[in-house]
């Protein structure tokens, strides 16, 4: 994406080139106006990591419970993401929490690459019912609800 301010300073410097061609006492005949303007879009990129309790669990199981969950999610406080199964990913908070995101249908799309990716929200918030978990392969898995998941 071009920096606004770079894109300004081509238009400034070419000014002086196109009014080089007519003489300094030439009538104006026409004045052209041009508009810019700049669309941003920032994208986060969520590593996916292997859950860092599995082997724990393995050795000795742990049960989990899902509770009620929040309806927005803070993405300062997003640490990683584990896929839990085809229809959920869990989200691993700074707080130690762990928060699942359910979605409206199976997304198989996660489990290719390594990455999820979420488009920055202007809230900063990551929100059950509005917001979607990006695949690198481009599929997009709406989030239907949130579920705190505590261990019993």
């Amino acid at each position: 994406m071009p920096n606004p301010v770079t894109s300004l300073l081509a238009l400034l410097a070419l000014a002086p080139v196109a009014a080089a061609d007519q003489p300094r006492d030439a009538p104006i005949e026409r004045i052209e106006m041009a508009q810019l303007t700049f669309h941003s879009r920032i994208v986060i990129r969520i590593p996916r990591m292997i859950d860092p309790r599995a082997r724990e669990r393995a050795e000795r199981p742990v049960r989990l419970q899902e509770k009620r969950g929040p309806k927005c999610v803070p993405l300062t406080t997003l640490d990683r993401a584990v896929i839990t199964g085809p229809d959920s990913i869990d989200l691993l908070l700074e707080t130690g929490e762990r928060i699942r995101a359910r979605f409206d249908d199976h997304c198989p799309a996660l489990d290719f690459y390594p990455d999820l990716y979420l488009r920055l929200p202007d809230d900063g918030l990551l929100c059950a019912g509005r917001d979607a978990i990006r695949s690198r392969s481009g599929g997009v898995c709406p989030i239907e609800t949130f579920r705190r998941v505590v261990e019993r």
